[in-house]
């Protein structure tokens, strides 16, 4: 294949995702596993294959011109108007496909670690049931999130972004059997319908404004438009944006869905959590940066907001027990971090996160699944320990990973984190603050993970120990991937490379340019971050290795606070109070108005008259209803007479009645029209 064949046929790389998916749904319950395994993993590997040959062929291209669009058809168009700012606007949305440097960068990550955490699934799933389900949402996962990054629209990008979110609901809830994963499913569907409503109304607010939703097409519009810095509308457009981002993304105050998303299988919050949906918020802020430069107060509470829930959800992290519950905080504090880069301008940053994230995430829920594989299901943290000589494999790949996360150099970690602290020092030292705090405590409760699952004495049950073994090569060879890609991964932003290749689409940022910062002070810093990490880690080790009984003394000296944390700031019972049970009484209030006069005085009051009058029965010259009440004859032949007319019984005959009723009214309509 010459290499413009991939560039041609970029719109292949979701098709074959979805490919699988179809055949899974509509004939894998008639497949054996092999076969499910091989076209759906298979289906993963030929959109990687298609993706790198993509990227390859791009790269190839001068830096100015790295950017390759593929229109198929015109999806959608509704004539003409004029927009606010005075444009004449044609409201069409393509169907067709961007391949620029951030999107080569986005489509890399999707195939690359979704191919192996398919081929993890493979053993990991090897024994459940609903296999070829498992597998067809799977790839419909990855066919929602490459269209999300590929889309050259806001629209088409919307379609993917839907589609993840309904693949999280049937993900999530996998396990339907059980009532915990269902409730997660349908809340993570329900918070991210909330973020969606915001979303939708942003683009139409960008499209009224600009007259396009194409992103080639947007800074032209900018331009056209002579919009100032922090107009209004676009203040208003990129904030509603800004709020689909928060709940696909999980950040304050729609937050509350990924903790409980932790009720699916393993390889999905690896998938979640790792290569797809939560970074899509990020992804999007970053691929609109030109309306978010122009909207400095949102880009204010994009930074506010990505610092808080860093915090936040890092001190919740600090005290969970579930080992899936730590990564899920986890995340939601490193998507944090991902925001606070967005919102100084530090876009390029973001996006290296997103990137070095996804490597070391994935292999610490891989390695997750891998410990939880090997305790027979166990999850508590407090029922494990001084597993590393047990699952050796597993214990060394998650150290790395964990390292990693922790930013110690020359991880992967590292180089972003830094890179994101080093940005915003620059701009806020508030800020700063918040994200260097947040760093040791990622740095503590991470080795807290570690050194109670690997570490100390054994508390494993009996039965659970006679099970424990290393996981199958499909589950420790993508570990070992991953755990290389999450030593390497960084390297590829030394001297600003990353940053440059980004160039063409996010810039150098509006707040911080290269070589703004003195030498001195970018070391000082990087010092800094490396100090705290190290001091979060022997904190760790001094807790949950040298002295175990401290933890409990604190919790106990903390007393309400140490509550507070560990159950989460009570948000969800708050949620629950002001919002879902408010929700639930308007809707019982609603349902008896509707039993009450709607049916009562409606529907059965007619049928209540119906059948009172069918049920007049003649006794010699009088009528008699219901044994009591005396009528005259005439007047009981009047009622009754049109009444038993219209009720045959005849199901086609009311038909007949509604369509002649139909007709008479659309005649009387035209009646009117015409005088």
């Amino acid at each position: 294949m010459s290499a413009p064949y991939f560039l041609e046929h970029i719109w292949l790389i979701p098709l074959f995702p979805l490919a699988g998916a179809a055949l899974m749904l509509f004939f894998g319950r008639r497949l054996p596993k092999p076969a499910i395994s091989t076209i759906c993993v298979g289906s993963v590997l030929v959109s990687f294959i298609y993706a790198l040959g993509a990227a390859v062929t791009l790269c190839s291209w001068p830096a100015e011109s790295r950017s390759f669009e593929k229109i198929l058809f015109q999806w959608i168009s509704a004539g003409a108007y004029h927009t606010s700012a005075g444009l004449l606007g044609h409201f069409t949305a393509d169907w067709g496909f961007l391949l620029d440097p951030l999107s080569v960068v986005m489509v890399l990550i999707v195939t690359g670690v979704g191919l192996l955490i398919h081929i993890y699934s493979v053993g990991y799933m090897a024994h459940e049931g609903g296999y070829y389900r498992f597998f067809g949402y799977m790839n419909l996962f990855m066919f929602s999130m490459l269209m999300l990054v590929l889309a050259n629209n806001l629209l088409l990008l919307f379609v993917g972004w839907e589609g993840v979110g309904t693949c999280s609901y049937l993900l999530i809830g996998f396990y339907f059997h059980r009532k915990s994963a269902s409730d997660a499913g349908k809340k993570a569907f329900i918070v991210n319908r909330i973020g969606d409503a915001g979303f939708l109304l942003g683009i139409f607010l960008i499209s009224a404004t600009l007259g396009t939703i194409r992103f080639t097409e947007i800074p032209a519009a900018l331009l056209a438009g002579h919009f100032a810095i922090g107009a209004g509308v676009l203040t208003a457009a990129t904030l509603l944006l800004f709020v689909g981002a928060t709940g696909k993304s999980a950040q304050i105050p729609l937050y509350v869905w990924l903790p409980d998303a932790m009720e699916g299988p393993t390889p999905v919050s690896a998938l979640i959590h790792a290569a797809t949906m939560v970074t899509a918020g990020v992804y999007m802020v970053v691929r609109n940066n030109g309306l978010f430069r122009m909207a400095p107060f949102t880009m204010e509470v994009v930074a506010v907001i990505g610092a808080a829930t860093a915090l936040y959800a890092a001190t919740m992290g600090l005290v969970q027990n579930d080992i899936k519950k730590v990564l899920a905080y986890s995340t939601i504090s490193q998507l944090g971090y991902m925001f606070l880069a967005c919102g100084v301008g530090a876009f390029a940053a973001g996006i290296f996160h997103v990137m070095t994230h996804a490597f070391f995430k994935a292999l610490l829920f891989l390695g997750a699944g891998s410990v939880i594989h090997a305790m027979s299901g166990e999850q508590d943290m407090r029922k494990m320990g001084a597993l590393f000589r047990k699952i050796p494999v597993t214990y060394r790949t998650m150290l790395v990973a964990t390292l990693a996360i922790a930013g110690m150099p020359p991880l992967a970690g590292f180089f972003s984190k830094d890179e994101i602290l080093g940005r915003t020092f620059g701009v806020n030292h508030l800020l700063w603050f918040v994200g260097w705090i947040t760093a040791g405590l990622t740095a503590f409760y991470m080795f807290r993970l570690l050194f109670l699952t690997f570490h100390g004495h054994s508390r494993v049950s009996h039965e659970a120990e006679h099970h424990l073994h290393e996981s199958p090569s499909t589950m420790t060879v993508p570990l070992m991937i991953l755990a290389l890609l999450s030593i390497v991964g960084g390297w590829v932003g030394i001297g600003g490379r990353f940053e440059k290749f980004l160039d063409p689409v996010v810039g150098r940022g509006a707040a911080v340019t290269e070589g703004a910062m003195a030498p001195t002070t970018e070391y000082t810093l990087m010092l800094a971050s490396v100090i705290v990490g190290l001091a979060g880690i022997a904190v760790a080790w001094q807790m949950y290795i040298r002295n175990t009984a401290l933890p409990g003394r604190i919790a106990a000296s903390c007393g309400a606070l140490y509550r507070l944390v560990y159950n989460k700031y009570y948000v969800d019972e708050i949620y629950d109070a002001v919002f879902v049970n408010r929700t639930k009484d308007l809707a019982n209030t609603l349902w008896a108005f509707d039993a009450g006069v709607i049916d009562g005085a409606g529907v059965n009051g007619v049928g209540f008259l119906t059948r009172l009058i069918a049920r007049i029965s003649m006794w010699g010259d009088t009528w008699i209803v219901d044994g009591s009440v005396r009528v005259s004859s005439r007047l009981v032949w009047v009622l009754s007479f049109p009444v038993r007319l219209l009720q045959t019984g005849l199901l086609q005959s009311y038909l007949l009645v509604m369509v002649v009723g139909i007709l008479g009214l659309f005649g009387y309509y035209i009646f009117l029209f015409r005088h």
